[in-house]
C-alpha cells in the first residue's frame, strides 16, 4: 500500500522511546502492529500486509478521557483503550519492511503521547495461526485512564465531544462502521451508538 510520508510531529510530549523500541526498528523479522480502533480505519502507515486478527486477555473499551484529540482538558472525550480482560477482533498489519524504521517512528509518534498507552507484546490469532506481534495497551496508571464506565456515561461524554481531530461521535460512528465492514460484531459498542443516537 502506497501512502504520502507521515509527518512525524505533535504538538503533544511524546512518551521516550526504549531501547527495545529502537531495537525493533532494525528487525530482519516480520513485525505485526494490532488495531483495535482509529488505526483501524485510518492507519496512515504503510504496510506490506492486513489480515483480520484475534488477541484474547484484551478487550476494546471506551477507557481512555481524550483531553485534546476528540476533546478538551475543560470537556475530555473519550477514546477506546485496549483494556485488560476478555479478548478483542481487530485487524493486523505486517509493517512494509523497506520503510520499518519510519513506520514505527510514525507509530510513536501518533499513538505515545501524554502517557497513556504501552507498546505491548503479544500474541495474536490471524488465518495463519498464532502470530506474534504489538499493540497499544491502555495505561491504567495514567490520569486520563476512564476506568470500565457505564454505556450510558461513555454515551453522555461521546454525545457532546469534539477536540482537535473531530467529534466524539464521529469517531464512534467510524469504528462501529469498520468493524460492520468486517464482520466484526461488538455489542458494547453498538450499544453505546444506539444510546448516543437517542440524545441527538
Amino acid at each position: 500500500m502506497t501512502l504520502a510520508e507521515p509527518v512525524l510531529t505533535s504538538p503533544y510530549p511524546i512518551d521516550p522511546m526504549p531501547d527495545w523500541v529502537r531495537a525493533l526498528r532494525e528487525s530482519t523479522a516480520a513485525v505485526w502492529v494490532f488495531a483495535y480502533g482509529s488505526l483501524m480505519w485510518n492507519p496512515e502507515l504503510r504496510f506490506a500486509e492486513r489480515v483480520p486478527a484475534r488477541v484474547h486477555g484484551w478487550h476494546r473499551s471506551f477507557c481512555l478521557y481524550s483531553p485534546e484529540y476528540r476533546g478538551t482538558r475543560e470537556k475530555p472525550g473519550l477514546v477506546l483503550g485496549l483494556d485488560r480482560g476478555g479478548s478483542c477482533r481487530g485487524i493486523a498489519y505486517r509493517l512494509s519492511p523497506p520503510t520499518l524504521a519510519a513506520e514505527i517512528d510514525y507509530l510513536w509518534t501518533r499513538e505515545m503521547t501524554g502517557f497513556v498507552y504501552h507498546m505491548t507484546k503479544l500474541r495474536m490469532t490471524t488465518e495463519r495461526g498464532p502470530t506474534p506481534g504489538y499493540a497499544f495497551t491502555v495505561r491504567r496508571d495514567s490520569r486520563d485512564y476512564a476506568g470500565r464506565l457505564a454505556p450510558e456515561a461513555a454515551a453522555r461524554i461521546i454525545a457532546s465531544s469534539k477536540g482537535d481531530r473531530g467529534t466524539g461521535r464521529d469517531y464512534l460512528a467510524n469504528t462501529v462502521r469498520h468493524l460492520e465492514e468486517l464482520g466484526i460484531a461488538d455489542g458494547a459498542l453498538h450499544r453505546i451508538e444506539r444510546l448516543v443516537a437517542a440524545l441527538a
